[in-house]
């Protein structure tokens, strides 16, 4: 069964490490369908759409970030599903 989460990393470093792409590149390993952006006030929020287990695995990577990242905060909550789509893509 899909799920869907809003998704939002808070931390000391998210923003100019490529964390959206890392986080694309995550979603599109784990069959995960959504968005990610960065936001004014220094965090990555999106949202990730999948099964289970990939949403498990994909929110781990997430929530570690990518080499240069720090993250002190990753928080997410539950959204409706979106029917058709098909693709993770990173929003500016």
């Amino acid at each position: 069964m899909a799920r869907r989460f809003y998704f939002v990393a808070h931390g000391g470093v998210v923003q100019g490490v490529g964390f959206r792409y890392f986080t694309q590149q995550r979603a599109r390993d784990y069959g995960i369908t959504g968005w990610c952006r960065n936001t004014p006030d220094n965090k990555v929020e999106g949202e990730a759409q999948g099964e289970d287990d990939a949403l498990d695995s994909f929110f781990k990577d997430v929530d570690k970030g990518p080499r240069h990242a720090i993250v002190v905060q990753f928080t997410k909550e539950d959204r409706d599903v979106v029917d058709g789509e098909s693709s993770f893509s990173v929003r500016h």
